[in-house]
């Protein structure tokens, strides 16, 4: 019998969370306080704590976490910033903030930036590398805190997919200078609209990072330098604070959900989502990769089965970047992977029965 199994499922995540949801909606509303209030102060410091990072300031979104850190570390238009050749949505910060794209391909296995591509790829204008923990899974660390040590390289780590994830009994977002985080409402920690935190264990990068994101200002109306626009609201600090209760728990769902795929798929012909020993997986997306990729997917949608890509195409294919001057050819791994990568539905909710169904329409399929 044909089911219908959406990509996502957030009516259900919230139905179990409606009375808590609505308790601090109407806390928020009584206050009648929601723009920088104690909502957001609350839950920086829960965020902060969480991760056993020093200082997290919340801002209006992933995007803008990942360009004030860049501005915060004094990233300018002289600069050159590395980032994978894969990380659509990172790229388009780097290239706000002014700075230069330089591309780096990836590791086949986890898909995050290769750390020897990254040695090879810096020049006398780098000034940061951004580090995409893509998917729920880290990247290697210690080779590339080692890389930027050495050339004396700020590290900023793009933790959008990877909330809650652990590289060497270290949480993603505190290795580098400066972690960045997405509450865009599908992550791992989702809010019901948009917002972004910034986490950072020096003074001196929280206190700028605290005036970029309110118009520069040391205090109302005293601004000391030119800054942004773009600060996490009441309303979704206060959610976000009900939601972090709950993810480790759901991380760990993640993680069975996950197990499960890999136990009915292990035998067959795709490549399957594999945890390094040194990090962590949260599962953000279980993505696999196929050469029959588009035929599979279209087959799954015919059997009710929802699918995505990310990322149908490497930064350097795509129009907004072609000036950037690149080729076909350049990124053999990161080009490979668009063309087989396939996300499948995971969420916590997911039942075991739905991914047999997925599963074994899966089997069908490539048989």
């Amino acid at each position: 019998m044909k089911q219908f199994i959406p990509f996502v499922d957030l009516q259900t995540e919230h139905r179990k969370q409606r009375q808590a949801l609505k308790k601090a909606f109407l806390t928020v509303c009584d206050r009648g306080i929601f723009i920088l209030g104690t909502s957001v102060k609350t839950f920086e410091t829960e965020f902060a704590k969480y991760l056993h990072a020093k200082h997290a300031i919340g801002v209006a979104s992933g995007t803008d976490a990942l360009l004030l850190a860049l501005k915060a570390i004094g990233v300018t238009n002289r600069d050159e910033v590395l980032v994978p050749a894969n990380a659509y949505p990172t790229a388009f910060a780097v290239a706000l903030s002014g700075a230069a794209i330089r591309l780096v391909d990836i590791n086949p296995q986890t898909y995050t930036i290769d750390p020897q591509k990254v040695a090879a790829a810096i020049t006398k204008k780098t000034k940061a590398i951004i580090v995409v923990h893509l998917y729920g899974q880290a990247a290697q660390m210690d080779e590339i805190m080692r890389i930027a040590k050495k050339k004396q390289i700020a590290v900023i780590e793009d933790v959008a997919q990877s909330h809650g994830s652990m590289y060497k009994n270290k949480k993603l977002g505190t290795i580098g200078d400066v972690g960045c985080f997405s509450f865009y409402p599908t992550k791992n920690l989702g809010a019901l609209g948009d917002g972004g935190m910034i986490v950072t264990n020096s003074k001196r990068l929280s206190e700028h990072i605290q005036r970029l994101r309110n118009y520069g200002e040391k205090k109302r109306y005293v601004s000391t330098h030119l800054g942004y626009n773009s600060r996490l609201d009441e309303l979704q600090a206060a959610l976000l604070s009900v939601k972090l209760s709950m993810l480790d728990r759901n991380n760990e769902k993640r993680r069975r959900l996950a197990k499960a795929y890999i136990q009915n798929l292990r035998d067959t012909s795709l490549t399957l989502p594999t945890a390094s020993i040194d990090a962590g997986h949260v599962y953000h997306l279980f993505v696999i990769r196929t050469k029959k990729r588009n035929t599979l997917q279209r087959y799954l949608q015919e059997k009710g089965i929802t699918t995505l890509i990310h990322y149908p195409t490497p930064i350097h294919s795509v129009k907004s970047f072609l000036h950037l001057g690149y080729k076909t050819g350049d990124f053999p791994q990161a080009e490979k992977s668009a063309k087989e990568i396939l996300s499948l539905p995971l969420y916590p909710t997911l039942s075991l029965q739905a991914i047999s169904y997925i599963c074994n329409h899966i089997k069908n399929h490539l048989q």
